[in-house]
């Protein structure tokens, strides 16, 4: 168990700070569209990335140094444009939460989602490459290291978008969604900025 308990507490400390694939859950959370699809495929994104580590598979990122810097620039392409969106947003629109599952295609959540987990070089960086070289230290617990992790990331994820409904009052007020979209727009641009300049966002 102890293998365990470490493996979710990094795989918490990974993913808990607030980055752009947290703040597109958390806004899926407070307007209720397709809340448990956009955290599974977040937790499961994570679930495959973690397990690639583990497996060893991380040595295809040092050995191959232009698959980071391919996702770096098209991470940041889409950070940049997504933050573009979010700023419109926030001049443009006024918008209140409307009612529960009201709203919102389907398959443009998905897109975005997977855009935002994948083409963060990041997630390779913290899940593959860390999580994997950490999970060295377990040997024969290495699996349940990486159930450990993996239950973290469902468990942060599960709560974030479930949990965002608790703010949905502070969010009857479109003052408020501007200065989501806002923050959201800054979160975007932030990280973007950092993978083309190479600042860590953690």
């Amino acid at each position: 168990m102890s293998a365990f308990w470490a493996g979710l507490s990094l795989g918490l400390s990974l993913i808990i700070v607030i980055g752009s694939q947290n703040a597109f859950v958390l806004k899926q959370g407070l307007k209720r569209r397709h809340v448990f699809v956009i955290c599974l495929l977040c937790a499961l994104s994570d679930a495959i990335l973690m397990a690639v580590g583990v497996s060893g598979f991380s040595f295809l990122i040092t050995a191959n140094p232009w698959l980071e810097t391919i996702a770096r620039y098209g991470g940041a392409l889409f950070l940049f444009t997504y933050g573009m969106i979010s700023f419109y947003s926030a001049i443009s629109k006024n918008q209140t939460l409307a009612p529960a599952g009201e709203g919102g295609a389907l398959l443009p959540a998905i897109g975005t989602c997977l855009a935002l987990t994948w083409l963060n070089p990041h997630v390779y960086l913290d899940t593959v490459v860390l999580f994997g070289a950490v999970s060295t230290q377990y040997a024969e617990q290495r699996l349940f290291f990486f159930l450990g992790g993996v239950s973290g990331s469902f468990l942060f994820f599960f709560t974030l978008g479930y949990g965002a409904r608790l703010l949905r009052p502070l969010f009857a007020s479109p003052r408020a969604w501007k200065l989501l979209d806002t923050a959201i727009g800054l979160i975007m641009w932030t990280i973007g900025y950092s993978l083309i300049f190479g600042i860590s966002h953690q």
